[in-house]
């Protein structure tokens, strides 16, 4: 990362230039979802189409908030967020695209419900940072960006970054009290 990272300025998924295909959506136990993926390129033309068809297949799937290239069975650390119309949001950057991302500050840690596509039977409590800074690089361009947010939008940015370092939520929920079946899935 240099030195000056600033925020999204008005990125697009359509600055990508390459329209997204909807993928298929792998569940639990595919072992990619289980392995750290490797680093990526930003600006290589396979990561801006994967980029592309995160965004095309978040778009596509009802409730989704983010979507993580393990989930699409690739394994490399990009992954699509949007929590924009979500009720728990609080702060929203639209939807957005980050490479190599990493959690540079973390505070005011709380429990909350998740749930996964590619874990759809079951949701389960986890305690995640609701005050969160992330530095990435953004596909396409290969900016880096630093991204201060909180409440939801942290927890999907968290969630979305465990899967790149293979990690499910099930991995961080405290035991099986904290798990419970999904009553519904949009």
């Amino acid at each position: 990362m240099t030195a000056q990272i600033t925020g999204l300025d008005g990125w697009t998924p359509e600055a990508l230039g390459v329209p997204g295909e909807v993928r298929p959506v792998v569940s639990a136990p595919h072992p990619v979802l289980s392995r750290t993926g490797g680093e990526v390129d930003a600006t290589a033309d396979e990561v801006v189409r994967l980029a592309a068809d995160l965004v095309a297949t978040m778009r596509v799937s009802p409730g989704c908030v983010g979507l993580a290239a393990p989930q699409v069975g690739v394994g490399a650390q990009v992954f699509a967020v949007d929590v924009t119309g979500h009720p728990k949001s609080v702060t929203v950057h639209g939807t957005f695209v980050l490479c190599n991302a990493r959690v540079v500050e973390a505070s005011r840690w709380k429990a909350g419900r998740e749930g996964c596509m590619s874990v759809p039977d079951l949701t389960g409590d986890v305690k995640r940072a609701s005050r969160l800074v992330v530095e990435g690089v953004l596909p396409g361009t290969g900016r880096p960006v630093r991204i201060a947010t909180d409440g939801f939008e942290a927890r999907a940015l968290q969630h979305e970054i465990d899967h790149c370092a293979g990690l499910l939520f099930l991995d961080r929920v405290a035991g099986a009290h904290a798990i419970y079946q999904r009553k519904v899935y949009l």
